[in-house]
């Protein structure tokens, strides 16, 4: 419990440290605070590389990319060659043009796929540094900052790119790994809501993960992004003791939704309104992201229905297969380390 509490204090500092500037339209004094706020987590790099990463990282034991909260040291697998192969061909964009924001985000991007998320912040730090006021960077350096445990880093993170949207027209984002159908189901503003909501749910600020869960859905990208968020808030909304709001939440999903990338969550929402046995839904591989998304959901059910000695079971189980990185297993540790 002490953990979760310095997780939330450092939380918070951060966000106020982030939200301090006043977001007037395009002048010097504007750049002059965004590039502030993008100091509070990425400091000085105008040292060399080890010195200025050493701010940005935390220490893990050697060969590592982070520690769980349950104490486990966590190392990604070997990649295919395909991820190799899209790594190289990003590398060669940004060593052609290290400055443009495009190739130093999909350099980023491809590192990451690889497993290597500590350098992958890294890259995206060095981009923070060049252009301080480009949402996106802080967008996936926050996503990796979710991946090795750094939440109070990922807050701040989100923060800040939720603080440089405003006002901006929102833009469909590019999948690094496309879906079945091939067309991208998210946008820049929906993935900047949706993983801030997550940051905060990972510490338990349910009124800051409803409100940022609820910016997102009410974007209505489409049918993708509607019951993705909709999961979430029903989630939250029982975490809070409020179980006729969540079920309000989630009374526009149905069945014949044109759902083309995240069945899982759909398939989630649809067994929270009894469409779907809790046994059909344990049916998954938690190896995979999707089906470690659907076994937290199914095991967070139980937990929120008061059947808490199912839940954690289900969610020791889960924590004991390799897919670390994925969401619904790091909700799973949260979970377990504070119960």
């Amino acid at each position: 419990m002490k953990l979760y509490k310095k997780v939330l204090l450092s939380s918070a500092a951060l966000m106020i440290a982030s939200c301090a500037a006043e977001n007037t339209d395009n002048t010097d004094q504007d750049e002059m605070a965004m590039a502030d706020q993008a100091a509070v987590v990425a400091p000085d790099m105008a040292e060399d590389m080890p010195a200025r990463m050493t701010n940005i990282l935390p220490d893990v034991p050697e060969g590592a990319q982070a520690v769980s909260l349950l104490g486990k040291t966590l190392v990604s697998g070997a990649p295919s060659q395909k991820i190799l192969d899209n790594l190289a061909t990003a590398k060669a964009n940004y060593d052609a043009d290290p400055m443009d924001a495009q190739n130093i985000i999909w350099y980023g991007r491809r590192t990451a796929y690889t497993g290597d998320y500590r350098r992958a912040i890294e890259i995206f730090s060095e981009g923070i540094e060049k252009h301080p006021d480009d949402s996106r960077l802080y967008r996936h350096r926050g996503h990796r900052y979710i991946t090795i445990r750094q939440f109070d880093k990922a807050i701040a993170d989100y923060e800040i790119a939720a603080k440089l949207i405003e006002g901006q027209e929102d833009s469909i984002e590019e999948d690094g790994a496309p879906g079945p159908s091939g067309i991208p189901v998210s946008s820049k503003h929906s993935n900047i809501w949706y993983h801030l909501g997550l940051s905060y749910y990972l510490v338990h600020d349910w009124e800051n993960a409803l409100r940022a869960y609820q910016t997102g859905h009410d974007l209505k990208v489409n049918d993708d992004n509607i019951v993705s968020t909709a999961h979430w808030l029903y989630m939250i909304l029982n975490r809070m003791g409020r179980p006729e709001d969540a079920k309000k939440a989630i009374e526009g999903v149905t069945a014949d939704m044109n759902v083309l990338e995240n069945f899982s969550y759909h398939n989630l929402v649809l067994f929270y309104k009894g469409e779907i046995p809790a046994e059909e839904m344990l049916n998954v591989d938690p190896n995979d992201p999707s089906g470690a998304a659907v076994a937290y959901g199914v095991a967070n059910w139980y937990l929120y229905n008061d059947q808490p000695e199912k839940a954690y079971d289900l969610m020791q189980q889960f924590v004991e297969t390799d897919s670390w990185a994925s969401f619904g297993f790091i909700a799973a540790e949260v979970e377990l380390m504070m119960k």
